[in-house]
């Protein structure tokens, strides 16, 4: 931290302007050994100053240079932005002339990373930047700004305040139990604010899951044996020939994989390998990945067809994914019936045909259905939008609850004031208000390296 970084953050090819940052206590004085033009170290914060980039005496390039002093700025420290011509060379030689002059290359994600350090933004602000940047449709940008401006932050510091309330009354009455001017805190109290709390978290965890399905898309597999259809299917929701298709048993033989949007969600859709028996290594290995993709996905669609009788790998399939948000497609209904599955207790059947677009209509109707995509979209996106912070949200519902089992259990307050405290943690996280090393160094990888 006490040394000053630099990197290119615009993308590196051809364009009308590149952007090489810098920041750190250093950051002034090292392009200014290298600019020509007014001295940098007397310009006002926030200035944009127009001059040469020189190396030994030689113009690298015509550039026009701001300078924002700390603590106003992205990373509260020194930040100069070196504005150039667009173009590999110019901008690989200003960046190397920095590296030159003292600077050294940041890590991905490096300005946001010493953005979080110095106290400017929390984790969760950190975590709205990249979202920002890799925002697939503009719900999940809406969403991102959001966590941006704060509005996710403070309600989870609102949140954490209630507790810190109910721990300092717990603290009060356990050390200083003589004195009686001080409000008693009773088990049916902590209870009933117990009870609150869990309901408030739970609310924010069910609701959440909107905003990682608007943010993530939906993780769609399209899985069955060969030559039902599965690679037609993908090719009329993606509307283009992405996976081959032909009458040959094992075409294919690896996951073929696209998106679409669908009412404002994106679908990922991934075409899988024909899942049967087979002695064929390469095709056995293409099943293998198949019925390992099952686990990951959101939702599975499973595709029979309709042409011909249900077959052993069709049951095996069947069985495989019952426990899965499944959709089974009953694929080719343009042909003869020739499928029983009456036996089978099936939920979500749509049928289906690849004769034209509108033949898998039935099969988008039902995702949406399914999903609610109607009603996903929402004005309210102070909601946890990833992994990491559900996660951490749950361990703090599970401790409340833990909290709650004692006071039922009648245990000494001083064990459930633990179990408060463990809640009041696992918040903290969320927001980074506590933070190991590993957890950052794994965040801020993500980041491309010039953010």
């Amino acid at each position: 931290m006490n040394d000053t970084i630099v990197a290119i953050s615009t993308a590196l090819g051809v364009g009308a302007i590149s952007i090489i940052r810098l920041s750190g206590k250093d950051a002034i004085k090292i392009v200014n050994n290298c600019f020509k033009g007014k001295d940098l170290t007397t310009a006002e914060s926030h200035t944009i100053n127009y001059g040469h980039i020189i190396d030994k005496n030689q113009i690298i390039d015509e550039v026009l240079i701001s300078v924002m002093k700390a603590p106003k700025t992205y990373t509260t420290e020194d930040v100069v932005e070196i504005n150039c011509h667009g173009g590999v060379i110019s901008t690989k030689r200003i960046l190397e002339t920095m590296l030159t002059h003292g600077a050294r290359l940041a890590e991905p994600g490096e300005f946001t990373k010493r953005a979080f350090l110095n106290g400017r933004i929390d984790l969760v602000k950190s975590e709205a930047v990249i979202d920002i940047i890799n925002s697939k449709n503009e719900e999940a940008n809406k969403i991102a700004l959001s966590q941006l401006n704060g509005s996710t932050s403070n309600m989870i510091k609102k949140f954490r305040n209630k507790l810190k309330q109910l721990l300092a009354s717990i603290e009060v009455n356990i050390d200083y139990p003589e004195y009686y001017d001080i409000e008693v805190v009773t088990k049916d109290n902590i209870r009933k604010s117990i009870k609150e709390m869990k309901m408030d978290l739970d609310k924010i965890i069910k609701e959440s899951k909107n905003t990682t399905l608007i943010k993530e898309g939906i993780k769609t597999v399209i899985v069955g044996r060969p030559n039902v259809g599965k690679s037609s299917i993908l090719n009329k929701l993606l509307e283009q020939d992405k996976a081959i298709v032909t009458n040959i048993a094992g075409t294919t033989r690896d996951i073929v994989e696209g998106e679409i949007c669908l009412d404002g969600i994106i679908l990922n859709i991934i075409d899988t390998a024909g899942i049967r028996s087979t002695n064929d290594i390469v095709e056995k290995i293409g099943v293998e990945k198949s019925l390992s993709m099952i686990d990951d996905a959101d939702l599975v669609v499973v595709v029979l067809n309709n042409n011909e009788e249900l077959t052993m790998d069709d049951e095996e399939i069947l069985e495989k994914t019952k426990r899965k948000q499944r959709i089974v497609v009953i694929n080719k209904n343009d042909l003869s019936k020739k499928l029983d599955i009456s036996k089978y207790n099936l939920k979500n059947i749509v049928e289906t045909n690849t004769n034209t677009v509108e033949g898998i209509k039935n099969l988008k109707e039902k995702i949406i259905e399914l999903f609610e995509l109607e009603n996903i979209k929402t004005k309210d996106y102070t909601y946890l939008t990833n992994a990491r912070q559900i996660s951490l949200a749950k361990k703090a519902y599970l401790s409340l609850k833990e909290a709650e089992t004692g006071i039922n259990n009648d245990l000494p307050i001083d064990m459930i004031e633990i179990d408060l405290k463990n809640t009041f943690d696992f918040l903290g996280e969320i927001i980074g208000e506590t933070y190991s090393e590993e957890i950052l160094d794994h965040l801020f990888a993500n980041f491309c390296v010039g953010k």
